[in-house]
């Protein structure tokens, strides 16, 4: 586990079955129990990975977002992709080639965010100016 300042990066073990998942949720389950937590899973060593280790993410992914946050996914392999898109869940997650490009990922929405100087929902014109333009 490293974090890029406000985004914790962790990485996977080799085999994603139903021990090795509760082992890593285990440690994993303080930081999802934060505020607003902004997790990356490094997947670069999974080399086996079954319906528990989907389960544990899609589990991980709820409490983030439960929490406001989020958990993105990065470097996943061909065959760990292939078992998310049988148990169609593949488009659940964020997925990115990289943790690099995952933690870069957070900070743009957070600049994003920062940018923007009005609610999304404000008009930008008045009411009698809406009506004038019609």
């Amino acid at each position: 586990m490293y974090t890029r300042g406000p985004v914790i990066v962790m990485e996977l073990p080799e085999k994603l079955n139903h021990v090795e998942a509760k082992t890593f949720l285990n440690e994993l389950q303080p930081l999802l129990e934060m505020d607003h937590p902004s997790i990356v899973l490094d997947c670069s060593q999974i080399k086996h990975m079954d319906s528990a280790g989907v389960e544990m993410l899609l589990y991980c992914l709820e409490q983030a977002m439960k929490r406001d946050g989020d958990l993105k996914l990065a470097a996943v392999s061909s065959a760990s992709a292939v078992i998310m898109e049988l148990m169609r869940v593949d488009r659940l997650f964020e997925v990115f080639e990289s943790t690099e490009e995952a933690v870069r990922s957070f900070q743009l929405v957070a600049s994003a965010a920062s940018l923007q100087t009005q609610p999304w929902y404000a008009a930008p014109q008045g009411l009698t100016d809406l009506k004038a333009a019609s």
